[in-house]
């Protein structure tokens, strides 16, 4: 059995106003991320084959992902595009992640057109199983993707914090074409 030696991954967490959020980053990009102070929440939605040791350093990267986290909330919703997610799974779900980083701000989708964006318009359960084991929550940003309905559906950190994140970005989307 060969063994790989994986780079240390760091760990941060911030003060937001949904509450704490913590990200875990490896080699400049997010593993994962999330609005909870526990990194324990976090590791289980790594990749087995991504998952490093934290050793609890300050690196660049994390520093750079967590000024994009408090841009966002200070106004400037796309200061996580640019920030680099590694997230590893089958082929559907790594590109309906890809997708779902184009879905803008103020704009969400139905689950059924998130299906459609991703290539598969029959495959709604696949495109929210995409949502649900989203490890990099918010730099993916599954909150933006609705019921038919436009109720909220499922969100691994809360109803109520994925209702602020869309009534936060709505809000901002508003202003940018009042001006």
């Amino acid at each position: 059995m060969t063994s790989t030696l994986l780079t240390p991954a760091s760990a941060a967490t911030i003060a937001t106003p949904d509450g704490p959020f913590t990200i875990i980053e490896a080699d400049g990009a997010v593993l994962s991320s999330g609005w909870t102070a526990s990194i324990d929440e976090l590791t289980g939605q790594i990749h087995p084959s991504l998952r490093h040791v934290i050793d609890g350093q300050e690196s660049p990267g994390l520093t750079l992902m967590s000024n994009a986290v408090s841009a966002y909330y200070d106004g400037d919703l796309s200061a996580i595009d640019d920030v680099i997610v590694h997230q590893i799974s089958g082929p559907f779900r790594s590109h309906a992640w890809d997708v779902l980083r184009k879905v803008r701000p103020g704009s969400p989708v139905t689950y059924a057109q998130y299906a459609e964006l991703a290539g598969s318009a029959g495959a709604v359960r696949a495109a929210a199983g995409a949502c649900a084991r989203n490890a990099a929550a918010l730099f993916v940003p599954c909150h933006r993707v609705v019921r038919t309905d436009g109720s909220l559906g499922g969100f691994r950190w809360g109803l109520e914090i994925k209702q602020r994140l869309l009534d936060r970005e709505q809000s901002a989307s508003t202003m940018l074409f009042q001006h």
